[in-house]
């Protein structure tokens, strides 16, 4: 879908309206005969940001389900919706971002309907606009694709998407920019010492990836953000294995890796001057004669060595030996990012990520940034307190809490990861919650490429002056 800035209204096309007295939506004809789709905003009065992302969202379903293919929104009418925020640059970018979202679909294995997929293909937004407005809609442009992009190859299913394929699929995503992709190989990681990882993965057929993403937009001088996501292609559970309803989307468990990859390679398509570089320990968690046991004991590139109290609590075990790695750029900030527990799920429901710091002021930076970008995050405390959950048995930590395993989990999860991020400031993001798309989110079903978006916003915030 294209969407395109212009200062005349298109012929043969429907005008978009949205009416503050109505709270549904219909098709309508003027005495010119023009066609237009009414959106009642009732509802959503005053249309803040938030709301504004999800009626920019509703007019591309509504368009969808009536099969309208081209669109047209005056500007004017945007600019004028009751209570709206922010400013002109914000509210287009906002929009163009979230038309972008909404008119994603994953057919790549579906069978094309007679009269083809009748998508929208254009969008064209009428207005006078200044160059901060052009250029704050082409950026939000180029975020939405490598957040579409993302989508993609996390709705790729666990059979077609293995170590290689992903580091493949990266690789060519990254084509084009300043992006480079570098791959560990098995060797690699043997020499490397990287027990954690080497260990989850011992029972797959595929061998394991440790996919590294860098991009140098910055001072040579200044110290990366380095951002590390899970990626498991596909998680049986390992031999504590998961039953059938908890294992049919486990092909997205890789969605954190996505994320921070493409996060790096929309920084290289904006060309922001910041230095980030992404690290994915890519794995698949199988079962086999040699898979790793509950009840082994994992040396880690660290040194520590880990308790397998559970084979299902995989991803933080690969995430322990990336944050050790994450140590050789000597960064200012690490990040990471992963669909690492269920229980976050219990807390927000499918709403929110959780964020999890032992530096609070950190963790409430990123919550802003997730409300700024629409990527919703809330924190949850790494109090010392809670430091009885990863003491090991034989092992020095434990990846699963050895007291109390019913409670507290994705707290339990970010003081396992806190074991191995020190030395460097460090903020955990649990995207469980926000793996798929929520049924009120206005968006096709599958990855919701979450939280692209939130880490471009921070990488923006850390652009070094001109």
């Amino acid at each position: 879908m294209n969407i395109t800035l212009s200062q005349k209204k298109p012929e043969h096309t429907t005008l978009v309206r949205f009416d503050p007295a109505r709270d549904f939506s219909c098709m309508e004809r003027d005495v010119e005969g023009t066609q237009t789709l009414v959106l009642g905003i009732e509802s959503m009065v005053p249309v803040t940001n938030r709301r504004l992302r999800m009626l920019a969202r509703t007019v591309i379903q509504e368009a969808k389900a009536k099969q309208v293919t081209m669109l047209t929104l005056m500007g004017e009418s945007l600019t004028l919706l009751p209570g709206i925020e922010g400013t002109q640059e914000e509210i287009f970018a906002i929009v163009v971002e979230n038309t972008l979202l909404a008119a994603y679909e994953f057919t790549h294995y579906k069978q094309k309907p007679k009269h083809g997929w009748r998508p929208i293909e254009e969008v064209v937004v009428v207005g006078v606009f200044d160059a901060a407005t052009k250029l704050a809609c082409k950026r939000a442009e180029i975020v939405a694709k490598e957040v579409n992009a993302c989508r993609d190859l996390s709705n790729m299913p666990g059979g077609d998407m293995t170590p290689a394929i992903l580091a493949t699929r990266i690789k060519t995503a990254a084509k084009g920019t300043l992006a480079r992709v570098t791959v560990l190989s098995l060797k690699d990681m043997e020499i490397l010492k990287m027990g954690a990882v080497l260990g989850v993965a011992r029972g797959a057929k595929e061998p394991p990836n440790f996919i590294i993403v860098e991009y140098w937009g910055g001072k040579k001088k200044d110290a990366p953000t380095v951002l590390v996501g899970k990626g498991v292609t596909y998680d049986t559970g390992g031999l504590s294995l998961k039953p059938t309803s908890g294992m049919l989307d486990m092909h997205l468990d890789m969605s954190g890796g996505a994320a921070v990859a493409h996060a790096v390679i929309a920084a290289a398509r904006l060309k922001l001057k910041v230095n980030v570089i992404a690290l994915i320990p890519a794995v698949e968690n199988a079962i086999s004669n040699d898979s790793y046991r509950p009840g082994d004991v994992l040396r880690s590139m660290s040194g520590k060595t880990i308790d397998v109290l559970d084979t299902d609590a995989e991803g933080r075990i690969i995430l322990a030996d990336a944050l050790t790695y994450a140590k050789r750029y000597h960064p200012k900030l690490v990040v990471d990012v992963a669909t690492l527990t269920g229980a976050a799920l219990v807390t927000f429901g499918t709403k929110a990520c959780a964020v999890l710091s032992k530096d609070d002021a950190l963790a409430q930076r990123i919550c802003r940034l997730g409300e700024e970008s629409g990527d919703y995050c809330w924190s949850l405390p790494l109090w010392e307190e809670y430091q009885y959950m990863v003491k090991g048995r034989f092992g020095d930590v434990a990846n699963i809490p050895t007291e109390s395993a019913r409670y507290a989990g994705t707290i339990g999860g970010g003081m396992f990861l806190a074991e191995f991020a020190d030395g460097y400031p460090w903020v955990h993001i649990d995207m469980a919650p926000r793996m798929t798309s929520d049924r009120g989110d206005q968006l096709a079903p599958g990855a919701a490429g979450v939280p692209v978006r939130l880490l471009i916003q921070l990488l923006a915030e850390q652009e070094a002056p001109a």
